[in-house]
């Protein structure tokens, strides 16, 4: 897979000079590397578009669903309840977490290619005084739908409730006014859409939240408070950090300010999902969420056919130099297609011209 392009939502292609990073060895003790993990702190606040009085960016140890569970970990107690809104394998797997821990919980599921609905939402809450948490997942990587941010938002704090966001696949290339919004708790992950590769995820957490959660963890290793106690005194990682990793997202900041910042990423990222939807539409794929639903993140096709081998096409493709992703439903025959990463319009083109070979026609 080495001279592969990953069309896929993370671990994602990356830039060389990214990679580059990777080749030096560097202390968890030294100063420039504690530096390095100060100066991703603040980045973090400034893509986000809030204040360093106001929130805070903490660095977690381990893949996205490591730093779910250490917010839910640190930011509940045994006495409050969650409304978890669902509608992909993301939000079933928050449902999952707060099952392990013993959390109250209220799951609102609604289908994988629709929206929640506000009224339904209302009347939950106003039906279960006990909920003190909302938790949704901006972009269901299940899907590629993208969720109404702003509706839940304004009802979380209509009701006055925390408000956690899994920003996994779309923070960095979706631009979120997170102060405007008033999220408590924001997560993603360093192999996302700042492109860099697999190690750690970070939260974006509200100064005043994070302040009460001291001795909520159930969990030493995920205790977020306590990671981000240790890490404001003077950027160490409470136990060993991914080194290179670290450096590696350090560049690939460096990258997303280089390009113009999220606006320009998004641009990119949405030229590239609406070349492949119209592509692969005229070539008998059809994309299974509606286009007005749709992120730019990652688009998943219903099988074009009822005898459409995947494994053969999936070869095929990769034949060629592409890796696409096996779908994650039950209930439909999918695959999905990622749009992020180092991925451009040409390798969009190219990618569609070979889909279309395959599918016996040509572009015209």
């Amino acid at each position: 897979m080495n001279n592969m392009k990953l069309l896929t939502p993370g671990p994602l292609t990356t830039t060389s000079t990214v990679k580059a990073e990777m080749l030096y060895d560097r202390c968890t003790w030294d100063e420039d590397y504690k530096g390095i993990t100060q100066k991703i702190r603040s980045q973090l606040l400034e893509l986000a578009g809030v204040s360093m009085h106001e929130y805070t960016a903490v660095l977690m140890q381990g893949s996205g669903t490591f730093v779910v569970e250490s917010v839910l970990q640190t930011a509940m107690r045994d006495k409050d309840k969650a409304l978890i809104i669902t509608n992909g394998a993301y939000g079933e797997r928050i449902v999952r977490i707060a099952q392990y821990m013993g959390l109250p919980f209220h799951e609102y599921q609604v289908g994988y290619d629709q929206y929640p609905c506000e009224a339904d939402i209302k009347t939950i809450l106003e039906e279960d005084p006990a909920i003190t948490h909302m938790i949704m997942v901006h972009c269901e990587t299940t899907t590629g739908i993208i969720n109404p941010i702003d509706m839940v938002a304004k009802l979380s704090k209509e009701y006055g409730k925390v408000l956690i966001i899994d920003a996994m696949s779309s923070f960095g290339g979706v631009e979120l006014d997170v102060s405007f919004l008033r999220i408590d708790y924001l997560i993603s992950s360093a192999n996302k859409c700042i492109q860099g590769v697999p190690g750690f995820g970070f939260v974006i957490a509200k100064l005043e939240e994070l302040l009460g959660c001291s001795g909520n963890s159930r969990s030493l290793s995920l205790d977020l408070y306590d990671q981000w106690r240790e890490m404001d005194r003077d950027g160490k990682w409470r136990y060993t950090s991914p080194t290179h990793v670290v450096a590696a997202f350090s560049k690939a900041l460096d990258e997303l300010i280089e390009e113009g910042g999220i606006s320009a990423r998004h641009s990119r990222y949405r030229k590239n999902n609406q070349i492949l939807r119209k592509r692969l539409e005229k070539a008998g794929i059809r994309a299974y969420i509606a286009e007005e639903k749709q992120s730019p993140i990652i688009t998943t096709f219903l099988f074009p056919y009822e005898s459409f081998n995947f494994e053969d096409f999936y070869v095929y493709v990769k034949e060629r130099g592409f890796v696409l992703y096996p779908g994650k439903l039950t209930n439909f025959n999918t695959f999905r297609i990622g749009n992020i990463g180092e991925i451009y319009e040409e390798d969009i083109l190219v990618l569609c011209n070979i889909i279309e070979e395959y599918m016996g026609v040509l572009s015209k």
